[in-house]
């Protein structure tokens, strides 16, 4: 397994160095749930396009004065998300502390700033 991917399954994430710390690349996460998406709208167009317009609408409305709007558009993608398998990635017995190993060092040799307010 190579230094930059930690994390092999069942999602595989890499973790890589950024100008002001790291970045996490979960592409292979998302990758399956857009094939979810895509296979939920092969079986059900009509179901699935409507609940994305619906997300759409409660998007463009989120973004006026109506909070009831962003809540409506939060409840939309996260009954999505979860019909497709929900956004947590999963890390098991060694792979977590390969992670947590790997963030340290690049947050080390990264020198991450620390955030307002946080402790020196």
């Amino acid at each position: 397994m190579s230094e930059r991917m930690p994390v092999t399954g069942p999602f595989r994430v890499y973790v890589d160095p950024a100008p002001a710390g790291v970045e996490l690349d979960v592409s292979h996460m998302i990758y399956a749930l857009l094939r979810q998406l895509a296979e939920d709208f092969e079986d059900d167009p009509e179901g699935v396009g409507a609940e994305l317009v619906a997300i759409a609408e409660a998007d463009r409305a989120s973004r006026g004065p109506d909070s009831h709007a962003t809540h409506e558009r939060d409840g939309l993608l996260e009954r999505l998300l979860d019909s497709i398998g929900g956004g947590a990635v999963p890390v098991y017995g060694s792979q977590v502390l390969r992670l947590a190993q790997r963030l340290m060092d690049l947050g080390r040799s990264r020198g991450v700033p620390r955030q307002r307010g946080e402790a020196a």
